[in-house]
Formats: structure tokens, C-alpha cells, sequence
């Protein structure tokens, strides 16, 4: 349950963070009173969870070795996706760009979704422990993009 790319983390993330920002909703921070500013901000929370690694050399190192070997510029990508991971993360916290970056998340996640597929067919470790089993992590991923475009909407 420490592993990031387990889905763990970001499901922890998710889930209890929109639980914990209802809550706070609920008791009177107008801000967060409707179920969708608490999934915006729950969403941001994952993904700063999920983008910061993206810089971290350890975790880098093995998000490059994901990236399918027909791509080219791999470290490129990789940067190039934690900073969309983490500039979506901050727009979603503002309204008026939120439904944008909630699409543009749940554009990214589909599109580096094949970087999972082709992680767990070479038999690719992640912080020394192996890839999330492809069945979980496909189910993880269309819970994600599922709350980003409820995000959007």
C-alpha cells in the first residue's frame, strides 16, 4: 500500500480525499458545499500525488523505462506528463478553468494508459516491485477518467 503505481495511492487519494473535502462542505465551507469542488480538489491531490514522482529520480527512472520503446524521447515524455499531471492539478482548483483541465486529465490518463499496458506485458518493475496486474489497473484507470469527467461536466 506504499507503492504509487498500485493505484493505492491515488485511489487513497481520490477516495478519501473527496470523502474529507465533502465533509468539510457539509459543515459550512461554501466553497466545497456540492459534491463536484470536492471531487476537483480531490482530483488535484492525486494527481500532485501522481505527478511529483514524475521529478523524483528513482520513481523517474522507472517511469521512463514504461514508455513503450517504439516512443521516442522517453525522459521528454515522462517530464512532459508530470508537468500536465501537476499544472491539471492546479487547474482544477480554479473554476473557471476546471472543467477544461478535468478533460485535458482525463485526455492524459487515456493516452498514457498504453504506457501501463506495455509496462505489464514486459514484465517492468516500479519502485522494485512489478507493475500493477493489468485487470486492477485497468479498473483503476476507468474509475479515474470516470471522476474527471464528472469533474468536467
Amino acid at each position: 500500500m506504499t507503492r504509487l503505481e498500485d493505484g493505492m495511492v491515488p485511489f487513497i487519494a481520490l477516495t478519501g480525499g473527496f470523502v474529507v473535502l465533502r465533509l468539510i462542505g457539509l459543515a459550512g465551507i461554501d466553497v466545497l458545499d456540492a459534491w463536484q469542488p470536492a471531487l476537483r480538489g480531490a482530483l488535484a491531490l492525486m494527481f500532485v500525488f501522481t505527478g511529483v514522482p514524475h521529478f523524483l529520480p528513482s520513481w523517474r527512472r522507472d517511469f521512463v523505462a514504461m514508455i513503450p520503446p517504439a516512443i521516442p524521447h522517453p525522459a521528454l515524455l515522462v517530464t512532459l506528463t508530470g508537468v500536465l499531471e501537476l499544472a491539471g492539478a492546479a487547474g482544477l482548483l480554479h473554476a473557471t478553468v476546471a472543467p477544461y483541465a478535468a478533460v485535458g486529465l482525463a485526455l492524459l490518463m487515456i493516452a498514457m494508459f498504453p504506457a501501463n499496458v506495455s509496462a505489464t506485458r514486459r514484465g517492468l518493475t516500479l519502485a522494485g516491485k512489478p507493475v500493477t496486474p493489468l485487470p486492477a489497473r485497468t479498473a483503476l484507470q476507468v474509475l479515474f477518467v470516470a471522476a474527471a469527467i464528472a469533474a468536467a461536466v
